[in-house]
């Protein structure tokens, strides 16, 4: 409703992990709100500090957590879903870098291509 009533000019959210690619994994959920945000034409920011940046590491490498599967279902203890369902419940998600407007750093705003502005961004001046 927000979104497409014009009522959000931007979104900013937190990182657990950014790739040197610009690839971003965080709690589950940012990459639908990253494709809402796109299919409203409404910026889509990340902010964090350079010490959540992974140079190392590329996309193949990267294990999503996995929570347990009590957590969605069971409440209070209880068993609430058929003890047949199958469940995924992973921790984080990924969004793709064509998502992401800019990566808000202590080194200001990087913009695509990312594999450039990430590099700059770590530059020893």
């Amino acid at each position: 409703y927000l979104m497409m009533n014009k009522m959000i000019d931007k979104v900013i959210v937190g990182a657990d992990r950014i790739l040197k690619t610009g690839h971003v994994f965080n709690k589950i959920g940012t990459y639908q709100v990253a494709l809402l945000a796109y299919s409203h034409n409404i910026p889509f920011y990340v902010a964090a500090p350079l010490s959540t940046f992974d140079l190392k590491n590329d996309l193949d490498s990267i294990v999503i957590e996995e929570r347990p599967v009590d957590e969605v279902v069971q409440i209070a203890g209880r068993r609430i879903a058929p003890k047949r369902v199958r469940v995924f419940n992973p921790a984080f998600d990924l969004t793709p870098p064509n998502l992401i407007t800019g990566l808000i750093t202590e080194k200001g705003v990087l913009e695509p291509p990312y594999e450039k502005s990430i590099s700059n961004a770590f530059k020893i001046k």
